[in-house]
């Protein structure tokens, strides 16, 4: 189940991560940690912090240097209009699939297990 949970992680992690930043502003780290806690335990820090430049790239965050008590500042990312734009069509698209899915799920029978 590993390779699949990856592979499905991959297109639903930007938005997993907006989810993340929607409820406060947090740092590469601390994000992973969150999204540990709920359980993505396999979740590789690296995979966030490229998903992080990408979306501050792409305009969805904002991002503020902030010190740190080791090493160099640290970048809080927060969510910003046009990420909150971007989380309100995944959540959207995401009942879409869902839907979709547990229909075919139940279709199967296997709605009865």
């Amino acid at each position: 189940m590993g390779n699949q949970m990856t592979e499905m992680l991959k297109g639903t992690l930007e938005g997993i991560v907006l989810a993340v930043l929607s409820a406060r502003p947090a740092y590469g780290y601390e994000i992973t940690a969150r999204l540990r806690d709920q359980g993505f335990s396999d979740l590789v820090e690296g995979t966030v912090y490229a998903l992080l430049i990408r979306v501050e790239q792409r305009g969805f965050v904002d991002v503020e240097k902030v010190p740190s008590e080791k090493g160099p500042p640290r970048k809080v990312y927060s969510l910003n209009s046009q990420g909150q734009e971007q989380l309100d069509g995944f959540w959207t698209t995401w009942r879409f699939l869902t839907e979709r899915i547990e229909q075919l799920r139940i279709a199967q029978g296997e709605g009865e297990n």
